[in-house]
């Protein structure tokens, strides 16, 4: 089956629901992720074995714990299943084509596929330095986690 072949319906995708803003918080429970990327829990389970990419930290008793890039993650998924109509196996290629694809050569169409919260142009400057923010302290704490600071 080809990546991005039609579904039996004929249709390649569909306009999906607007998903609620992710609070600004470190750690998700799955039904605080299911709810955040509309689908529910046992999606995201099966999606975690679908896609080596989507690995939540995993604590006492095997409880998933999501953190925002696992949320990001999971909401393009949806948006390739979903929306764009692409296989298991399709979706899984093209995340990781996106992913190989060196920093500054992300083509406008796949760029405009990540959908970091960032679609509308109605956000504000101020709104944007804050995520911007947001996303340097997060980044650093998962360098510190990795023992990557000098």
């Amino acid at each position: 089956m080809v990546a991005n072949q039609t579904t039996a319906k004929g249709k390649t995708g569909k306009d999906l629901a607007p998903l609620p803003e992710i609070p600004e918080k470190r750690y998700f429970s799955i039904s605080e992720a299911a709810l955040l990327c509309g689908v529910r829990a046992h999606v995201l389970r099966y999606w975690e074995q679908e896609f080596p990419q989507l690995s939540p930290l995993k604590r006492k008793g095997n409880r998933r714990y999501y953190q925002r890039h696992d949320l990001l993650l999971a909401r393009q998924i949806r948006a390739l299943l979903y929306g764009e109509g692409y296989t298991i196996h399709g979706a899984r290629e093209r995340l990781q084509e996106m992913m190989r694809a060196p920093r500054g050569e992300f083509r406008e169409e796949s760029h405009g596929q990540l959908n970091l919260e960032m679609t509308d142009s109605s956000v504000s400057v101020i709104e944007g330095r804050k995520r911007w923010q947001y996303l340097r302290r997060e980044l650093s704490a998962l360098l510190d986690l990795c023992g990557h600071r000098h």
